[in-house]
């Protein structure tokens, strides 16, 4: 039987995992048979259930005590994330290729800014962002 911990990182895991099924090798065989609107339903509903049942897990998961001592240094490295975080997030913001009629003006740019970097800078500053706070917020 898993313990709370577990249940929270395999419901994670299963939001995770189907957003990338979802999003790669089963797109194109699923929007050929059920459409873009119904591809965009099943994702939607397969992400609102396995999100859902995350934040359930965590809900109901017991209080543990903190896996690692918070100090100042990690309080400090923390900060120091949350920066670059935010500077990935807004850069991420102007210019971006992935926008509604930005992929003609995307394929003759050169990439610049935040782009010159990272191909995602949002995704980039949602990694750090949840990384850093995992620093600070060590429970299970």
């Amino acid at each position: 039987m898993m313990d709370g911990a577990g249940i929270v990182l395999a419901t994670a895991g299963s939001f995770v995992g189907t957003h990338f099924a979802l999003s790669h090798p089963l797109r194109r065989p699923l929007v050929a048979r059920l459409g873009e609107g119904g591809f965009s339903g099943l994702y939607s509903l397969v992400a609102t259930i396995t999100l859902g049942a995350t934040a359930w897990a965590y809900w109901v998961a017991p209080i543990t005590e903190p896996l690692w001592a918070v100090g100042d240094g990690l309080w400090a490295l923390s900060t120091v994330l949350m920066l670059i975080a935010s500077i990935l997030l807004m850069g991420s913001l102007f210019r971006n290729p992935a926008l509604p009629g930005a992929a003609k003006q995307a394929a003759t740019a050169q990439a610049r800014g935040v782009y010159g970097i990272t191909r995602h800078p949002m995704m980039w500053s949602f990694a750090i962002w949840g990384g850093s706070h995992i620093l600070v917020l060590p429970i299970t």
